[in-house]
């Protein structure tokens, strides 16, 4: 009986520690991502197909170009393509304006 207690225990403390570890990330999937003011850990936590360097690129093109006006701008980003544009499209948003709509 006591070796079901612990086990149970510990499975359920277990779950909860794995939740609250990945609460940050399922805030930043609720709700739209601005690109022109995200860093590029949050754009790499938040865009699928974008890890550290392309995010890095895309926070590079900002500072050197201004701005972004359109989802459609970050295509000019080495390696970001169009593929990678629609599949994120409902995870980011200029300022207030979600992108996709």
């Amino acid at each position: 009986m006591n070796l079901k207690r612990i086990l149970r225990v510990s499975v359920t403390r277990s779950l909860l520690v794995l939740s609250l570890a990945l609460t940050p990330f399922s805030l930043f999937a609720a709700t739209p991502l601005d690109i022109n003011t995200a860093t590029a850990a949050q754009l790499a936590a938040v865009m699928s197909g974008v890890g550290e360097k392309k995010a890095e690129a895309i926070v590079a093109y900002r500072e050197a170009h201004g701005s972004f006006n359109s989802i459609e701008e970050l295509s000019n980003v080495k390696g970001i393509g169009n593929a990678l544009l629609e599949r994120n499209k409902a995870l980011l948003q200029i300022g207030n304006e979600n992108i996709s709509e």
